[in-house]
């Protein structure tokens, strides 16, 4: 491990890196990906005699890889000199020198102590990426860094991509260059726009496997879905083919996936077996994976957009950058000369292709954003100085709706609501819930609810070979909560999730449910740590524990009350076409297959939903059915009587439409 060290480009550098920040209070570090820049810099900066150091990166799953990473290196274990905390999981302690976090927990540690005088040097990681978070912390490090003057240093660290533009950004810091590691990479594009990008994908990895000399793959896939597809189709296809192919070990990687499932990626491959590792873009900068000589590229990736007037956020698969695809074909050159099969033709990169990826901060809801700004007492988000300023009605849309969740005054001052939902790690929706739920004396079941939503995205697993069984378990805690929550009838999704915890919780939390059930266990005991962390918070935000269940009959109308205290804008209300449209705005939505109330006997008048995914339709995520008097009690500023007419919100629908839809 240490000859790898001494081998990294950057380690040339060391003395010259430390003489720079000696020098200058700021310093932009551009470096190739590979280079040993999130690695060995902080490092260095621990033997230059720097005793606190924190580094930013924009991904949970580099945070953790990287840390466990330096601490191997220096031989002590994770957690102590060197540790990592991510969201609703820190694993530092009074020992630790050194720490990796993902920039939107050093946002929350603004929070508590909004000069960071605790630290010595902030490094801010993969600061080309331009997350939302990354952008902020660019400004608010700015800020502090002339307020803290010789006793901070800032290392903005950033690959070959606009770095020029971080200089300016900075007053003129200069700009430390590392070359990177590369071999040459032979680009090879098809010869006609492929029709089925997953399937060419399939088969440019077997042809690679069974004519291309020894090296691992690295196919770049759009998310978790995808790569489950891919990676199904790979098996199959090579399933009693090992002594004609040679072995082919399938390794994936996205941010969902737990840790140790993760560090497959990292394992040596075999003599005489060939490693394919399908990931997300996280492999394009925050993760270095060793081995890799052949690249495929199908040129998409998920990416986050946000209609302000709408107010509805989706998260779209779209055509990469020139400068990602860029990114990705380095990814082979790396130990030794490789080659990228990019699934598109040299005329769409050329023509078709932006140049550089739009930043986060411009197709993003910002009301987590300008709720974190206004608690640090930055009231003139227009001055804010962002990298790159925000649209005006997309910070205007965060107010209004922070003013509706009650966290802004009638003046635009914050309110003592929205200090509290401020502390939350939470999106302000939830946080608005989390808040109401002291109220209606349900606090325990919405942190569970909470924590649950956190997961749900990898909580039940349907195989197909007894997917019937599948879902008759997953409709079991449907019903379970049916009639006991809101509008008399089926309660819906939220509270089918927390039915479901409680019976885990109740079987002691047995793996042999979990089996049982069809229910991941790894997805429940991480549920389990966000449940305990956010239960640790309520003290902070002065929150009474209460639980209805405990106290009540049983009855969890008010769960869902609480819930719609915090998500009233994602109402919707059902046609006399069956189908549903947001009280506000109108947008016709549908329920997700996936929903309990999917195959509902009887459409309910009013829901609300947790998230929208656009995939072939708008599809609303965890839905569950309200009253819509509930709407004006909660929010009679936000919803008028034109709105909700709670009147006729009493007639029943024909079961016939319902079906229909």
């Amino acid at each position: 491990m240490q000859a790898e060290r001494a081998a990294l480009p950057i380690a040339a550098y060391k003395e010259e890196l430390l003489a720079a920040l000696r020098q200058y209070q700021v310093l932009i570090v551009e470096g190739e990906t590979g280079s040993g820049k999130t690695t060995q810099l902080p490092q260095y900066l621990l033997d230059g005699g720097y005793r606190s150091i924190c580094c930013t990166q924009p991904r949970r799953v580099a945070a953790m890889s990287v840390a466990a990473r330096v601490a191997a290196e220096r031989s002590v274990a994770l957690g102590s000199t060197v540790g990592y905390s991510i969201r609703f999981e820190d694993c530092t302690s009074e020992a630790t020198v050194l720490k990796y976090l993902t920039d939107g927990m050093l946002l929350r540690e603004f929070l508590s102590e909004p000069d960071l005088a605790s630290y010595d040097v902030i490094m801010v990681d993969e600061a080309h990426e331009r997350s939302l978070s990354t952008d902020v912390v660019m400004g608010l490090v700015k800020d502090i860094a002339r307020f803290r003057g010789d006793g901070l240093r800032v290392i903005i660290a950033s690959a070959t991509l606009n770095a020029s533009k971080f200089c300016d950004y900075f007053d003129g810091a200069p700009l430390f260059s590392i070359p990177g590691r590369r071999f040459p990479v032979d680009i090879l594009y098809t010869r006609a726009p492929e029709a089925n990008y997953l399937d060419a994908a399939a088969v440019t990895v077997l042809q690679v496997h069974a004519s291309q000399p020894a090296g691992d793959i690295l196919v770049f896939l759009a998310g978790q879905d995808e790569i489950e597809d891919l990676e199904e189709a790979l098996r199959e296809r090579t399933r009693g083919r090992g002594s004609e192919l040679g072995e082919l070990l399938i390794a994936p990687i996205y941010a969902s996936l737990p840790s140790e499932q993760q560090a497959a990626i990292f394992t040596p491959t075999p003599a005489g077996a060939r490693k394919v590792v399908l990931a997300t873009n996280i492999a394009e900068t925050s993760v270095t994976i060793p081995g890799v000589v052949y690249v495929i590229d199908p040129g998409f990736a998920k990416q986050k957009a946000y209609n302000a007037a709408t107010g509805m956020e989706s998260l779209l698969v779209v055509p990469i950058s020139r400068a990602a695809a860029v990114q990705r074909a380095g990814r082979a050159g790396r130990t030794q000369a490789g080659k990228c099969f990019r699934l598109y033709t040299k005329w769409s990169f050329t023509h078709e292709m932006e140049d550089q990826p739009v930043p986060e901060l411009l197709r993003s809801n910002l009301a987590q954003v300008v709720l974190l700004l206004m608690s640090l007492g930055i009231d003139n988000l227009l001055a804010f100085d962002f990298v790159d300023a925000p649209p005006p009605e997309t910070l205007l849309r965060s107010l209004e709706l922070l003013y509706a969740l009650g966290a802004l005054s009638p003046a635009g001052k914050l309110t003592k609501r929205g200090r509290r939902m401020a502390e939350l790690p939470l999106e302000p929706l939830m946080a608005a819930a989390v808040v109401a739920s002291e109220t209606y004396g349900c606090t325990e079941e919405v942190i569970t609810i909470c924590a649950m939503l956190s997961v749900a995205g990898a909580l039940f697993y349907r195989p197909k070979a007894k997917a019937v069984l599948a879902d008759a378990a997953r409709a079991a805690f449907a019903r379970a909560s049916a009639g006991r929550g809101g509008g008399g009838g089926g309660g819906g999704d939220h509270l089918a999730l927390l039915a479901c915890y409680n019976q885990w919780r109740d079987s002691g939390h047995s793996t042999q449910w979990c089996y049982e059930n069809f229910v991941q266990v790894r997805s429940l005991r991480r549920a389990r740590d966000v449940r305990e962390q956010l239960d640790a918070l309520l003290d902070r935000v002065d929150v009474p524990r209460a639980s209805v269940l405990d106290a009540g009959d049983g009855d969890l109308t008010p769960v869902v009350k609480a819930l719609t205290a915090g998500y009233f804008p994602h109402a919707c209300r059902l046609t006399k076409a069956g189908l549903y449209r947001t009280v506000k705005g109108g947008t016709t939505v549908h329920v997700h297959p996936s929903s309990a109330l999917y195959r509902s006997e009887r459409l309910p008048r009013y829901v609300l939903y947790h998230e929208l995914v656009l995939t072939s339709k708008e599809f609303m995520r965890a839905v569950s059915e309200i009253e819509p008097g509930w709407l004006r009690e909660v929010a009679p500023h936000y919803y008028t009587e034109q709105d909700v007419d709670v009147a006729a919100a009493s007639a029943k629908m024909p079961r016939a439409v319902g079906r229909r839809s």
